[in-house]
């Protein structure tokens, strides 16, 4: 597995960071499903495990994934590999709790001590604003700001990140905030990384970078042959794209075109599409969600980066 220095951190991590959203199994927020069904238990412990044997060392949670079943099950390993071999992250914020604000400081003090609980932790390495949704007129953000410093002070987290499905947002918050690790959404088909200014921002500060949604919950890969039925606890089910028998068809072409170009290579529609994020950021890294040991093995191999005329191509199928 191919490591890269995550930004000012110094920190070396592999490349395919392991995403364990799915880990919390399915879950509501509400009337919404913010979860993902069908994920066993056995199979979750099983990926941790084998992604350290693999050397896939960056582990990414929240608190909110399950209400702490995905932390709870990683807190479990520490009984199997070391602690110190894993660079870990989790995020908060999607949890308001009794509250009318998703960063409340007495709630988000409660959560991140509920992280370490979980985690079975005296610290982990990087804790994330898990979005930049401050309020109306962002008078949460100083609060959110002051806890989440006041971790770091106190040797509960190592460094602080700031994500969010818009790279606009995090640009909006990003001097204030001063993240030593950003996340932002990024994919072939979702791309303002650039655009949005992030990228030069990111490469002048050194700040780190993990983007997530590299596959689009999986749509990208092109596996749907038609609109697939979803659990009502999974959150793929409230995305439209995965209705849209024209999309998936247009997504199969995609996959029949990887596989033609890069046939060489064991993974071609995993290697085009990872492959395509890391041109730009040879020292980012890409978070994947893996749910058993064939897809570890299988993210175990990528990494590697494509070519500018690669890249191109790939991206212009897409479009």
């Amino acid at each position: 597995m191919r490591e890269i220095t995550l930004g000012r951190t110094n920190k070396k991590v592999s490349a395919i960071s392991l995403g364990t959203w799915s880990f919390g199994g399915e879950s509501m927020s509400g009337k919404i499903p913010v979860g993902w069904a069908d994920q066993p238990e056995n199979d979750s412990m099983a990926v941790l495990k084998k992604s350290w044997e693999l050397g896939i060392n960056h582990w990414d949670t929240a608190d909110v994934y399950g209400n702490g079943r995905s932390e709870s099950l990683i807190g479990k390993m520490w009984k199997k590999i070391p602690r110190k071999d894993i660079f870990l992250a989790t995020k908060i914020g999607w949890d308001k709790g009794p509250y009318n604000n998703w960063y409340h400081p007495k709630h988000m003090k409660n959560n991140l001590e509920r992280s370490l609980k979980n985690l079975q932790t005296d610290y982990v390495e990087l804790i994330y604003l898990h979005h930049c949704n401050f309020g109306k007129n962002n008078e949460y953000f100083d609060d959110a700001m002051n806890a989440i410093l006041k971790f770091k002070e106190e040797g509960k987290a190592l460094f602080i990140g700031l994500s969010d499905w818009s790279s606009k947002k995090i640009m909006k918050f990003i001097k204030k905030c001063d993240p030593d690790v950003i996340q932002p959404y990024r994919n072939v088909l979702n791309d303002n990384y650039k655009s949005s200014g992030l990228k030069n921002y990111e490469d002048k500060f050194n700040i780190g970078v993990c983007f997530f949604s590299p596959i689009k919950h999986g749509l990208l890969t092109g596996k749907y042959n038609k609109p697939p039925k979803f659990k009502i606890g999974d959150h793929r089910k409230n995305i439209p794209d995965f209705q849209n028998q024209e999309i998936l068809n247009k997504m199969k072409l995609n996959k029949n075109l990887l596989e033609k170009h890069f046939s060489k290579n064991p993974n071609p529609v995993l290697h085009a599409l990872i492959g395509a994020l890391f041109k730009d950021t040879p020292s980012g890294c890409v978070l994947l969600g893996q749910r058993n040991i064939k897809q570890v093995k299988i993210a175990s191999q990528l990494g590697e980066r494509l070519s500018k005329k690669e890249t191109q191509w790939v991206k212009s199928i897409y479009k």
